[in-house]
């Protein structure tokens, strides 16, 4: 049983902790043991699962899923229809030691909009993940990832592409149709544009 949270419209499990200062958008639900840093920002009709951690500053669009287990540390931006998949790991310092603090050495990290992190996935610090780009359970990102990319392995090599809709395409002479959808999209070198 979830409830209603501020004047916002969204719903929180009792477990959960929000910090003053959050902003939350209508229609969001957070689940169990989930905790919202001061100065976090969540668009609307967002689903949080169970022990989430979303940290003080962080930005996420709307529409976002963020699975169990997944914390999204400061530096990290979520644009609107980014799924992360359960347990996969985001970092923020590219070099860390316990007794050496580098919280002024943080390197952002932008998830653009529909992106599709798989579980147990781990994304290194610094790199943007482009639009409807997918990345596979399981891997390690260790640099950027192009729009519409699938990429899997580690560290997370270029495997295909993919339609907005999830599933893989395949270009011949430069374009793709979707064979789930019907959407149809354009290829020059490694450029994906729908049309």
């Amino acid at each position: 049983m979830s409830i209603s949270l501020g004047k916002g419209g969204f719903y929180a499990h009792p477990s959960s902790s929000i910090d003053d200062g959050c902003e939350i958008g209508e229609g969001t639900r957070i689940w169990h043991y989930s905790h919202i840093m001061e100065g976090a920002r969540i668009g609307k009709d967002c689903r949080i699962g169970q022990n989430v951690y979303v940290g003080k500053g962080v930005r996420i669009g709307d529409n976002v899923k963020i699975q169990n287990n997944v914390s999204v540390f400061e530096g990290v931006t979520l644009e609107d229809y980014v799924f992360c998949g359960p347990s996969m790991v985001f970092t923020n310092v590219f070099n860390p030691r316990s007794q050496i603090s580098r919280k002024h050495e943080f390197r952002p990290t932008l998830v653009k909009k529909g992106a599709t992190i798989g579980a147990n996935a781990t994304v290194i610090c610094g790199h943007t993940i482009g639009e409807y780009a997918f990345v596979g359970a399981g891997s390690v990102v260790t640099r950027g990832v192009l729009p519409y990319a699938l990429v899997y392995g580690n560290p997370a090599e270029l495997k295909g592409w993919m339609c907005q809709c999830g599933v893989q395409i395949e270009f011949k002479k430069g374009l793709a149709i979707c064979e789930a959808c019907g959407k149809t999209y354009r290829k020059d070198r490694n450029r994906v544009t729908p049309l």
